[in-house]
Formats: structure tokens, C-alpha cells, sequence
């Protein structure tokens, strides 16, 4: 056991029980634990297999390849509308995570032995962007914004896209585009670093603020 998941649990004010429980089951299917992305993560012969943690309304236990996983008992969930591979499987008590005990095992094992195949997650790369209409009307003003914003992988195109589409009025995702050009001319995505100072690049942790504070 890694003495960083240890002081994690340690500190954990809500699932603590049950994420306890999830790294006993995945430890007892002979996986290697270790300490990323701020949650318990565990691989197998160096290729990540699971990671746990929490949310407001429940705790999961995540497959990198989940997508391909066969799920006879339809309990794998998408974490999201921009999730291509993982999916997760959500847990509200520890009575939920006995009583799928030998199941959870069964999938671990399929996920090892998908890991060890070598088997990949096939991504749709078909351009199934819905692109808003003030994105259209920015790119026919603006050609280089356009080659830049397609110059995008599709999962940082898709992350700008429901970022513009999250606001209500017309007006917004206006000014939502705009504030988000620059970035975008640099070819950073929307939840990329720009400062150079973050230790999860390409993500943003939040060092920046250690600028904006000076």
C-alpha cells in the first residue's frame, strides 16, 4: 500500500469508508497502487487499470477502458458528454459495494487482461462537432481563428464547445469566444496550463495564482 493514499483516506471527510473498501477489493486483485491526478490510482506491469475518489453525490471507481469493457450487469456509467474511454461505476454506501464485491473483481480482471492484449479503445475521430452559431459567425470574421480552433484535437474542440454552449444567451457565448481567442491562437486547450507552472501538464492546477497574488 502507498503511504500517499494512506495519508489521502486519512484525511478524507466524506466516502471514506467506502473508498477504503474499493482499495482493499482492487489490491486483492494483485494491482500496484500509487498516488495521481490527487486519487488513489492502480496499474498493472505500469499501465493504469483503475482509479478511485470522490464527488459530492457519490464515490466511483473508474476504468481507463471502460469503453470496452462488456458490462453484462449495465452498472459501468460515462463520467461526462467529453468521456471517449473511461467510464466509472458510482457508490453511495458500502452495502452497494459488498453486495457487487465479486463482480467489481470480474471487471478488474477483464481490464488486466484487456491491458495485457494490448487491445485499444477505438475513438469515433469522425467530426461530430456541433459547432454554435456564434462560433460560425467568429470563424467567418476571423479565417486564422477557425484554422486554429480545427488544429485542436476533437477533445479539446469538444471542451471549448460545451464551455460556449454552457451559457443561456446569445451575447454570452459571444463573449465567451472572444475571451477564449487567445488561447485558442496559441493552441492551448481550455483546461490547459498557459503558465509553465503547473505539475499536471498539460492541465491547469491552479499555480497561477501564485502570479496573480504577487
Amino acid at each position: 500500500m502507498n503511504p500517499k493514499v494512506d495519508k489521502y483516506l486519512e484525511h478524507l471527510k466524506t466516502w471514506k469508508s467506502e473508498l477504503e473498501l474499493l482499495r482493499t477489493i482492487i489490491i486483492s486483485c494483485g494491482l500496484a497502487e500509487d498516488f495521481k491526478w490527487r486519487n488513489p490510482c492502480y496499474s498493472f506491469k505500469g499501465k493504469n487499470i483503475v482509479i478511485i475518489g470522490g464527488f459530492k453525490a457519490f464515490c466511483s471507481l473508474s476504468f481507463f477502458k471502460g469503453a470496452i469493457l462488456k458490462d453484462p450487469e449495465g452498472i459501468l456509467k460515462k463520467p461526462g458528454p467529453n468521456s471517449r474511454s473511461t467510464k466509472l461505476i458510482p457508490f453511495t454506501s458500502t452495502k452497494e459495494i459488498t453486495a457487487l464485491e465479486p463482480i467489481l473483481k470480474r471487471y478488474i480482471y477483464e481490464a488486466i487482461a484487456i491491458e495485457e492484449s494490448g487491445i485499444p479503445v477505438k475513438i469515433d475521430n469522425t467530426d461530430d462537432l456541433n459547432y454554435p452559431e456564434e462560433l460560425k459567425s467568429v470563424f467567418l470574421e476571423k479565417p486564422e481563428f477557425e484554422t486554429a480552433f480545427k488544429k485542436l484535437t476533437k477533445g479539446r474542440q469538444r471542451g471549448y464547445i460545451l464551455h460556449f454552449t454552457g451559457a443561456k444567451q446569445s451575447k454570452t457565448r459571444t463573449s465567451r469566444i472572444l475571451k477564449c481567442e487567445s488561447r485558442i491562437l496559441k493552441g492551448f486547450g481550455f483546461n490547459d496550463c498557459t503558465c509553465g507552472l503547473s505539475k499536471r501538464k498539460p492541465n491547469c492546477d491552479g499555480s497561477h495564482k501564485q502570479l496573480e497574488n504577487k
